[in-house]
C-alpha cells in the first residue's frame, strides 16, 4: 500500500516526448527534450516489435539532447520516440534486508519486492563536516591481523588493494559475515555474471546474506548501471544509517566504478587525463567516499571497505592513488604471499590503519610496534636468509626475527572470537609459540 502511495505521489501531470535526430559516437542525440531535460535524466525509447531501451542524458546543447543508452541501439532510427523520465530515485525499505537488487530497485532473485515510503536521490550529500561523529569503538572482525596490526573502528573507511584471483572477494565475505554491524550492504560493480549466485551461496553463504543487502551490476551490462550500482549501495546504506544502525558498506570494486564512469564522460566529451581518465574522477571517487563514515549526531555510522582492482600491485595507479588519500587506511594484499599459501594474503609492511594508536591500549601498540619491527628486519635480509647466505649469531635482532617468522607467519592467517584473543595469539607468536 505505501509503494502504490509513494509511486502515485511521483507521477507527473505532464509527459515530454523528444525524437532521435542523430546516433554518434555511442550517443544518441534528441530534438524536442531541450527545455525539460536534466543531466541524468533518463530516457524511454519506443523501440520496434516491443523491445525496451533507456538511456541517460550525458549533456546538452541549444535545442538538443545527448543520451548515452544502456544497451545497445539497433532497430532505433531517425524519429524513434523517446519519452522523459526525468531523474530515477531510490526507495529502500527494511524489508530489503537478505535480497539481491539492481542498481534501479528491481530485484534479482525472483521474488517481489516492496518500496519504502521516501524516495532517494542516488547523489545524496555528504552530512555536514562539522556535526559528524567521532570515529567509535574497535571492532571484532573474526580474522587476528585486522583486530591486532590492522584495526577497524566504527565509522572507518578502509581501502582494500588486490590484483586479481588474490583473495578479495573471499576476504570481504569474512568481513561480511565476522564485523559487527547491524547491516550489510555489499555492492557488486561489474561483477562477472557466472559469480554472482556463487558469491551470494558460497563465499556469502546464508549466515551473511541473512543480514545483508546485495545490490549488483554485472559486467555485460551498461556503464550507466555499472556506475549507478556504487551510488545505489550507498543509497541503501543511507536509508539504515538515518535509522541510528551500523552499518558495513562493501564496495567491490571501486576500479570498476571508475573505469563506467571514464566510459561515460568521455561520451559526454569530457576529456581524457591521466591514463585516460578524465579530470572529474578524482570528485567522483570522492564524493562517494565521503558519503560513508560517522554519521551525523543522532544517527548511525557507515563503517566502509572498498575494494581496489590494482595490475601487477602497482600503487600509483590512478584510482588507487586518489582512494589512499582519501580513506582511513588501507589494506594490500600480495600476489607472492597468496601464492605459497596463506590466507588472508595481506603484506601488513605495506598495511595501515589510521585508527592506530587510538585503537589500541599503551600494551597493545607495544606488541603491534614489536610485530612490525620484526617483519621489518626479516624482510630486509628475507633473500639473504632463504638463499642460505645468512649465518645465525651475526646480528641478535635478525636471529630473533627469524626464529619467530614462521609463528609470526601462521598468526596472520589465524580467526579469533575477538580482539583479546587475537593479541593473546600475537604475542604467542612474538615469543615463537603459536599457529594456526
Amino acid at each position: 500500500m505505501q509503494a502504490t502511495a509513494q509511486r502515485i505521489r511521483h507521477m507527473g501531470m505532464s509527459r515530454y516526448f523528444g525524437s532521435v535526430q542523430a546516433i554518434q559516437a555511442g550517443t544518441i542525440r534528441l530534438a524536442g527534450l531541450g527545455h525539460h531535460a536534466s543531466v541524468g535524466d533518463r530516457v524511454s525509447f519506443s523501440m520496434p516489435y516491443g523491445a525496451s531501451l533507456a538511456g541517460e542524458v550525458v549533456s546538452l546543447e541549444a535545442g538538443f539532447v545527448h543520451v548515452l543508452p544502456e544497451g545497445p541501439p539497433e532497430g532505433m532510427s531517425q524519429g524513434t520516440e523517446a519519452e522523459l523520465l526525468f531523474a530515477p530515485r531510490l526507495a529502500p525499505a527494511d524489508s530489503w534486508i537478505g535480497r539481491i537488487i539492481d542498481p534501479l530497485g528491481q530485484p534479482l532473485d525472483g521474488r517481489p519486492l516492496a518500496a519504502g515510503p521516501r524516495a532517494r536521490a542516488f547523489r545524496s550529500p555528504p552530512p555536514p563536516a562539522a556535526s559528524r561523529n567521532r570515529l567509535g569503538a574497535r571492532l571484532d572482525t573474526g580474522l587476528a591481523v585486522f583486530d591486532t596490526l590492522l584495526p577497524l573502528v566504527r565509522g572507518q573507511r578502509m581501502g582494500l588493494f588486490a590484483g586479481s584471483g588474490v583473495g578479495k572477494s573471499t576476504l570481504l565475505s569474512m568481513l561480511a559475515k565476522g564485523v559487527s554491524a547491524d547491516v550489510v550492504v555489499i555492492g557488486l560493480i561489474g561483477e562477472r555474471g557466472r559469480e554472482l549466485r556463487e558469491f551470494v551461496e558460497e563465499t556469502l553463504g546464508d549466515e551473511g546474506l541473512a543480514r545483508a543487502v546485495v545490490i549488483a551490476a554485472t559486467s555485460d551490462q551498461s556503464p550507466l548501471m555499472r556506475r549507478r550500482c556504487a551510488w545505489a549501495a550507498m543509497t541503501v546504506a543511507e536509508h539504515f544509517r538515518d535509522q541510528g544502525k551500523h552499518v558495513l558498506f562493501l564496495a567491490d570494486s571501486i576500479t570498476r566504478f571508475a573505469e563506467a564512469h571514464r566510459e561515460i564522460a568521455l561520451s559526454a566529451g569530457e576529456a581524457a587525463s591521466y591514463r585516460g581518465f578524465p579530470p572529474s574522477t578524482s570528485q567522483l571517487i570522492m564524493s562517494l567516499a565521503e558519503r560513508s563514515g560517522p554519521g551525523p549526531q543522532g544517527s548511525g555510522d557507515i563503517t566502509a571497505i572498498f575494494s581496489v582492482l590494482v595490475a601487477g600491485s602497482d600503487m600509483e595507479e590512478p584510482v588507487a592513488d586518489i582512494l589512499r588519500g582519501t580513506l582511513d587506511g588501507h589494506v594490500v594484499l600480495d600476489r607472492a604471499i597468496a601464492e605459497r599459501g596463506r590466507f588472508p594474503a595481506v603484506d601488513v609492511l605495506r598495511s595501515v590503519s589510521r585508527s592506530l594508536p587510538h585503537a589500541a591500549s599503551l600494551s597493545e601498540n607495544a606488541l603491534i610496534a614489536r610485530a612490525r619491527a620484526m617483519l621489518g628486519i626479516y624482510a630486509e635480509s628475507e633473500l639473504m636468509v632463504r638463499a642460505g647466505l645468512y649465518a645465525a649469531g651475526t646480528d641478535p635482532k635478525l636471529d630473533e626475527a627469524v626464529r619467530i617468522n614462521p609463528a609470526l607467519d601462521a598468526f596472520f592467517s589465524r580467526k579469533s572470537d575477538d580482539a583479546r584473543q587475537s593479541f593473546q595469539f600475537l604475542a604467542e607468536a612474538l615469543a615463537g609459540q603459536g599457529g594456526r
